[in-house]
């Protein structure tokens, strides 16, 4: 196990997690960590020089439609139906 983990380490992700860990709890999470560094580690041994970059796993493209206006402008229309009007805005009581 090349990475090492300190107590201090393991107590401040424990603050930081919010974890009140036992001792046992804190040897076992020393460990754990360790071997997920260990991996990471491992993981970067990889030749990654053709690879090209990604920002999403599956090829992602835009499934939304184009944002044309299709209904054009009804504000007289709208206002039609409104109990009173003031400069192209339905009026309405103040409440509070």
């Amino acid at each position: 196990m090349a990475n090492i983990i300190s107590d201090e380490t393991i107590e401040y992700v424990g603050i930081l997690a919010k974890l009140e860990l036992s001792g046992q709890q804190k040897e076992q999470a020393k460990k754990d960590m360790g071997r997920m560094l260990d991996y990471i580690d491992k993981l970067s041994e990889l030749d990654t020089a053709d690879v090209e970059p990604m920002s999403h796993v599956f090829p992602v493209q835009n499934v939304f439609r184009e944002d044309v206006v299709t209904n054009g402008d009804t504000r007289e229309q709208l206002l039609a139906n409104a109990p009173e009007e003031k400069d192209g805005m339905f009026m309405v009581p103040k409440t509070f």
